[in-house]
């Protein structure tokens, strides 16, 4: 008996070519609509199937949706060019970068080129040195790329496209964003076989809605300094800044990786300052005379979100330090870099008392109001014991002259002496309630 079990490699093409037969009978029904729009005399019926391969088009762009960056590649590939063309009028812009990537290098230029494609702006930044000054050199294409003479190359989550270019240019293979995250030291500071450093440290980033670090890795290959990171980050605009409009500011590129490094611990520096003013306005609030639940929610929130700002803080120095520490034991700094990597390092140790303490005030300050909220729960708790303990005498003055109606010879008495019992329940309330109050139970 023959084995007529499919492999999954002929499941996969057996599913191109349904697809691929898919995509063509669509098509071929827009060719005949768009032979009928040409026409002035066209019937009702036909602007009725107008209408209904129009639908068809949307279901086949929410099909293409569906299928995978390569497995679009591949129909493509077995398309005509203008059949090409009408797909890839379909796919978004979103996917267009990886659909390229698939795709062979004549159909790929041939789709670039085409009118309908929008390439996303090009975040690779070279900067040259030009009279003691850093320039930014503009590039859009691999020619541009291939023409400087960069001492730093800045790459914004960069594409395949634009890493194919470095790796061609330079020779050098950037690693991946998911690579940069490790935190044992040996995966992010350590020098390969030809020389090259690498260092994967995390950069501060600040918001008004929410803080985090963002990690960054830098290779120094070929005395040029490769900088990839995932978004762009204020550290990263203020040294493009200085070295612009300050002469001699660097002079290569481990220069520019210093700077960075003392850049970061600046910025570091100016949140741990709003971490105080942060912290003063809530010790304030903690302090006032009425701390309600409400206000306490809110003073607790605030803590937290200053502390989770404190505690990135200190990671992002600690980080930098054993970045900096790496560098000199390594030898890979000049005598006078040697000497900024010990300034950089005193900032971060004055930075770690800094810290310290403001963690110490945020468990002072969370403790404090952690103590009203508990002051508060006991003050309802004290109110309700209190109106418990006024309470039993009424309610045992009530017991007594409920059983005693249950009586005959009872009735009549208890009934002519029911106000009596009811002002006599009142005052065996109040009475507890204000010795309570004398005391101050109450208050």
């Amino acid at each position: 008996m023959s084995d007529t079990s499919v492999t999954p490699a002929n499941d996969d093409h057996t599913t191109l070519q349904l697809d691929l037969r898919e995509v063509q009978e669509v098509l071929a029904r827009q060719k005949r609509v768009e032979n009928l729009v040409h026409r002035q005399d066209m019937p009702r019926h036909e602007l009725v199937e107008n209408l209904v391969h129009k639908q068809h088009l949307n279901e086949l762009k929410h099909r293409l949706g569906q299928m995978s960056s390569a497995h679009i590649a591949r129909i493509l590939e077995a398309l005509p060019q203008d059949d090409g063309l009408l797909v890839w009028e379909l796919i978004g812009p979103e996917r267009g970068e990886e659909v390229l990537n698939e795709l062979s290098d004549s159909v790929r230029e041939t789709l670039a080129g085409s009118q309908h494609y929008q390439r996303r702006p090009i975040m690779l930044n070279a900067f040259e040195l030009n009279n003691g000054r850093m320039r930014q050199i503009p590039v859009e294409n691999r020619e541009d790329l291939a023409a400087t003479k960069p001492i730093w190359v800045d790459l914004i989550a960069p594409s395949e496209l634009e890493r194919q270019w470095v790796e061609e240019i330079f020779g050098l293979v950037l690693p991946e964003t998911d690579d940069i995250t490790d935190l044992e030291e040996s995966a992010r500071f350590y020098i390969e076989e030809n020389g090259e450093v690498h260092l994967h440290s995390d950069f501060l980033l600040d918001k008004e809605d929410e803080s985090r670090n963002v990690p960054v890795a830098f290779i120094i290959h070929q005395n040029i300094l490769f900088s990839v990171r995932g978004e762009e980050l204020p550290v990263f605009r203020l040294q493009r800044l200085r070295a612009r409009i300050q002469p001699g500011y660097v002079s290569e590129g481990r220069d520019v990786l210093l700077d960075l490094y003392a850049a970061d611990v600046e910025y570091s520096a100016d949140a741990l300052e709003d971490v105080y003013a942060e912290l003063e306005a809530v010790g304030k609030k903690v302090l006032s005379p009425n701390v309600t639940d409400d206000v306490a929610a809110v003073i607790l929130a605030d803590i937290a979100k200053e502390e989770d700002l404190n505690g990135r803080i200190r990671r992002n120095v600690l980080d930098t330090r054993r970045a900096l520490s790496f560098l000199m034991r390594g030898r890979i700094l000049a005598p006078d870099q040697h000497e900024d990597a010990r300034q950089i390092l005193r900032d971060i140790e004055s930075l770690d008392g800094h810290t310290a303490f403001i963690f110490g005030k945020i468990n002072f300050l969370m403790d404090a109001t952690v103590g009203f909220i508990n002051i508060n729960q006991n003050k309802i708790i004290k109110i309700f014991s209190v109106a418990s303990v006024a309470l039993l005498p009424p309610t045992l003055v009530a017991s007594i002259y409920g059983m005693n109606l249950q009586f005959p010879e009872f009735a009549i008495l208890g009934r002519l002496s029911y106000p009596y019992v009811v002002l006599m329940m009142i005052l065996s309330a109040a009475l507890p309630m204000w010795y309570c109050w004398k005391r101050g139970w109450l208050r």
